[in-house]
């Protein structure tokens, strides 16, 4: 399970194996580094049939139906394979809420811990999924989404199995994406064409592919600190670096925050609030550790920001002098943490104060005395008191140990 999940091998349940252990999953096991369940069962038919035993009471029945469709369209649009719901008889898969020991010699452990589990393809109880009615289920980030769950299950009822990709939706551990804008990840395309063929659609379809820390063009679109530990976000994921440990974790941003948006713009520690903020277009949200403040998302004209602006490109906090400096293409504002207000005279030019930065930054951080500006997969080493360039043409990436 640690060499799994990238963690160090030690054999113990240290901290670290803990938090994994704890994170809500599949309870389908992990059997290794690979797509494929072992031996590649599939079926041998493309046009597949299913039907839902039972409902949940926590959804109408309308919804939990809506739910299924979709988990099975993410597959059919990504390969030859085709579904049809029925209502009476023996399907290919059968689908069924239940709670603790329910015959399959895998019994629910109640709410949290295992959500779900499907069988490989075959006959009999082959393909079929079965979901803890322990859990609440729900259509939001609340709870326990549906839909994402019946998506990952079906994958192992057509024949995959877990995969090591932290970005891919079969990854062990449960990860709240919203319905409305899922994308099937490439690393799942990839599996589910290797098992059936490519999809009948004369455009393949392609999907996310997750960041690679050490990759030649690996840029980041905010980076913080919170408490001692550094986070680069990029898309839906953040790196995490700890002074305490030397790997890098890779996770998802629904994984600690399930309400936050991908894609985040701008970030930065308020060392006066003990709080972290993270912008995405006209809206920020506060950060108590790893729970989002009541009260958020606002708008950022609550800053002082004038309606045209539409969005942060990057943000920095100086907690010496209690300022924040907010970028916005060429241009930048400065906020007063002390008074909650920001300063006359802004926006002012950003070539005029921060020479030799520029055009356009994609996120900056404050951290040990100096000022570092991404921009691409280049970073600046800036002195905020000199205000001179002190390195550049460094890799962006250099900080994730590549």
């Amino acid at each position: 399970m640690q060499k799994f999940f990238g963690l160090e091998v030690t054999g113990k349940v240290d901290a670290e194996t803990l938090d994994v252990i704890k994170k809500p999953r599949c309870g389908v096991p992990d059997l290794g580094d690979f797509t494929l369940t072992e031996g590649n069962p599939k079926w041998d038919k493309t046009h597949l049939t299913y039907r839902i035993e039972n409902y949940t009471p926590d959804l109408h029945q309308e919804e939990v139906r809506r739910a299924i469709q979709k988990a099975f369209e993410v597959w059919s649009k990504a390969s030859p394979l085709t579904f049809e719901e029925k209502h009476t008889d023996i399907q290919d898969i059968m689908i069924s809420f239940n709670v603790g020991d329910h015959g399959d010699n895998s019994p629910f452990d109640g709410n949290s811990g295992v959500l779900a589990h499907a069988f490989q393809p075959g006959k009999f109880i082959g393909g079929d999924a079965h979901f803890d009615d322990a859990e609440h289920w729900t259509n939001g980030f609340q709870g326990t989404n549906l839909f994402i769950v019946a998506a990952h299950e079906f994958g192992h009822s057509l024949g995959l199995s877990h995969s090591t990709e932290a970005g891919a939706l079969m990854f062990p551990t449960y990860s709240y994406q919203d319905p409305r804008s899922f994308q099937l990840p490439q690393d799942d395309i990839n599996g589910i064409q290797t098992i059936y063929g490519k999809s009948l659609n004369s455009q393949q379809p392609t999907g996310p592919v997750t960041p690679r820390a050490c990759s030649s063009r690996t840029t980041f679109d905010a980076v913080t600190t919170l408490r001692g530990e550094t986070m680069f976000f990029k898309d839906r994921f953040f790196w995490r670096k700890s002074p305490h440990i030397s790997d890098i974790e890779l996770n998802s941003i629904s994984l600690f925050w399930p309400g936050l948006p991908s894609g985040i713009d701008a970030a930065y520690e308020s060392y006066e609030k003990d709080q972290v903020f993270l912008f995405k277009g006209k809206q920020y949200w506060a950060l108590n550790a790893y729970d989002i403040v009541q009260g958020y998302p606002q708008s950022i004209t609550r800053l002082g920001f004038p309606q045209h602006i539409k969005q942060i490109d990057a943000v920095f906090s100086d907690p010496e002098t209690g300022k924040t400096y907010f970028f916005v293409g060429s241009k930048y504002w400065r906020y007063d943490e002390y008074r909650q207000s920001m300063e006359r005279g802004y926006p002012r030019n950003v070539a005029q104060d921060f020479r030799g930065v520029g055009p356009k930054i994609d996120a900056a951080l404050n951290y040990d005395g100096y000022i570092y500006f991404f921009q691409g997969t280049q970073q600046i080493q800036f002195d905020l008191n000199s205000q001179r360039v002190v390195q550049n043409n460094q890799r962006s990436n250099a900080w994730l140990n590549c």
